[in-house]
């Protein structure tokens, strides 16, 4: 039930366009078949019912930085905790993505995840540590190896990296 009251307030973030659907399995691979490449394009925003044996989660939205804090607020209203901030670097498409994954685990076990991307030249995202005061550690951990920075975070200084550090580690482009 907590899954479907929770996908339809997140869908309300995408009045005009149409929710992602999940894609739809592979077909079974023949013995001797060679598997070809397959470029899938990239996702657009919206938000896509999962299955939770598959990928540990129910539902995944795709936002954009403009409505990451109208998702997260949707979120915290339906009762769920941080569980964990953390970055991927997308450097083929230049851009970084920012991933927060939710739970609650009370009566409607419901985990979700809220995506966001931004360009890799201006990485910047509104921080979430008005809702959710536990972020703060989370955001800086995602400042240090990936230089994205929180926007209104009230300390946005190193956690794990020296004071110094003009370096970010996690970068595919990184080099020690």
């Amino acid at each position: 039930m907590i899954v479907e009251k929770t996908k339809l307030a997140l869908l309300n973030l995408f009045p005009q366009s149409e929710p992602v659907a999940a894609a739809a399995p592979a077909p079974l691979q023949e013995e001797g078949e060679k598997k070809a490449p397959k470029k899938e394009p990239p996702r657009m925003n919206g938000v896509m019912e999962r299955d939770y044996n598959v990928h540990g989660y129910h539902l995944d939205a795709q936002v954009s930085p403009a409505q990451l804090l109208d998702a997260v607020a949707i979120i915290d209203d339906a009762g769920f905790f941080i569980e964990s901030i953390t970055g991927v670097d997308w450097i083929k498409e230049d851009q970084l993505e920012v991933i927060y994954d939710f739970s609650r685990y009370d009566f409607d076990l419901c985990r979700v995840v809220i995506r966001t991307r931004v360009p890799r030249s201006k990485p910047v995202v509104p921080t979430i540590t008005g809702m959710y005061a536990g972020a703060n550690w989370h955001e800086r951990e995602t400042h240090d190896f990936f230089g994205i920075k929180f926007e209104g975070h009230p300390n946005l200084i190193p956690l794990l990296l020296p004071e110094d550090a003009d370096f970010h580690p996690l970068l595919k482009d990184f080099k020690a």
